[in-house]
């Protein structure tokens, strides 16, 4: 998986900052951060997801779809 810039299917733009496990499970984990103000958690906000559902295909109105696309760095 590349780290960089990855759109949300929501529109919103996120940056892949690392690859991680977690520590009890050792699954892998995608750490990143909103490229945008989000009204709760401020400029910034950092999140993780397990890397499984990061990279996985979801379907929208009928339509199938990466959850993140790389967009580049």
């Amino acid at each position: 998986m590349k780290l960089g810039k990855y759109k949300h299917f929501k529109n919103k733009y996120y940056e892949v900052l690392a690859i991680a496990r977690d520590s009890e499970t050792l699954e892998e984990m995608v750490f990143y951060k909103a490229l945008w103000k989000h009204p709760e958690f401020g400029e910034n906000s950092l999140w993780i997801r397990p890397k499984k559902m990061f990279l996985e295909r979801i379907e929208r109105n009928g339509k199938k779809m990466p959850r993140f696309k790389y967009v580049g760095k």
